[in-house]
């Protein structure tokens, strides 16, 4: 099975449980996440946008950082270094939740 290319809108706010509203905010906010537009006008997120939403709702939601804030954050860190580490921590929660979920499979099948 071959990976998307690309992602819709919607596919994006439910990855991570937003409003596709707050989506196009962001994007607004932050010129380093540039979807493809379609002819029609959709919005066509790559794997590389992904990433970049996985940090800024790292800031965002979960350091609790201010669109400012996470803008500043990205002026003085945005370097390989920084994104790195952020992505590695994402890695590392994406890897946590699936150990978790498999814990819970187990533990059902012993039942």
């Amino acid at each position: 099975m071959r990976e998307k290319l690309y992602f819709r809108i919607g596919e994006v706010a439910k990855k991570f449980d937003v409003n596709p509203s707050l989506i196009r905010y962001w994007e607004s906010e932050f010129d380093f996440i540039t979807p493809r537009k379609t002819a029609k006008g959709t919005r066509m997120f790559t794997r590389e946008d992904m990433k970049h939403f996985e940090i800024v709702y790292y800031l965002i939601k979960e350091k609790g950082l201010t669109i400012q804030g996470a803008k500043d954050y990205f002026k003085k860190n945005y370097d390989k270094t920084s994104l790195k580490k952020l992505e590695a921590i994402n890695t590392m929660k994406r890897v946590k939740n699936m150990l978790e979920e498999i814990k819970v499979i187990l533990e059902d099948t012993k039942h």
